[in-house]
């Protein structure tokens, strides 16, 4: 089977073959991702999905209801938990952003109806050869951004905006080779 570039090891090619790029509409899994996606700034995504399941453990099974309303004590508690990345302003936007996206569930009546009425709720097929020809961010995933930090979210850069199309299916930027292009 051909696969994207990236996809080298067995924990990248599941993401590979059952997440990314796929049409994503699950209020929790578009939450996760956008956790997942920020806590990555910085690092690789491998060692996002390795530290995925204490994250899943650690947050509710990233309930963002119950997340919305941690306290200090469970901050502290999750700066604490082992597995977890130990940086305080990503720890701290966990919080801050399931407090905005049930703001912004409010107001749009669903995130998946907010983020996908950028694409006029119809994924984004590109056309790249290799991946080193994907951009990081685009003119989509900066509007994007802007919209979001408005709405009070944090860690959501136009990189880290682009990565988050791509996880949810927005953007299919499967290499041109590869059998799930």
């Amino acid at each position: 089977m051909k696969r994207c570039q990236w996809a080298y090891n067995e924990r990248l090619i599941e993401y590979h073959d059952h997440v990314w790029g796929i049409p994503e509409h699950d209020e929790t899994q578009l939450y996760k991702m956008l956790i997942l996606e920020g806590l990555q700034a910085g690092l690789s995504w491998d060692i996002i999905l390795k530290k995925e399941k204490a994250y899943e453990q650690a947050l509710d099974h990233f309930d963002y209801h119950l997340i919305a309303l941690y306290d200090s004590k469970k901050f502290d508690e999750l700066m604490n938990t082992d597995g977890l990345i130990k940086n305080r302003l990503k720890m701290k936007a966990i919080i801050t952003n399931a407090q905005a996206f049930l703001n912004i569930q409010k107001q749009f009546g669903s995130f998946d109806s907010f983020i996908w009425s950028y694409v006029v709720f119809q994924p984004i097929q590109h056309h790249y050869h290799s991946s080193s020809d994907i951009p990081s961010y685009d003119e989509l995933s900066t509007r994007i951004s802007k919209d979001l930090k408005k709405h009070g979210f944090r860690f959501v850069g136009p990189t880290i905006i682009y990565s988050y199309l791509q996880a949810i299916g927005i953007y299919n930027d499967h290499e041109i080779n590869c059998d799930f292009y």
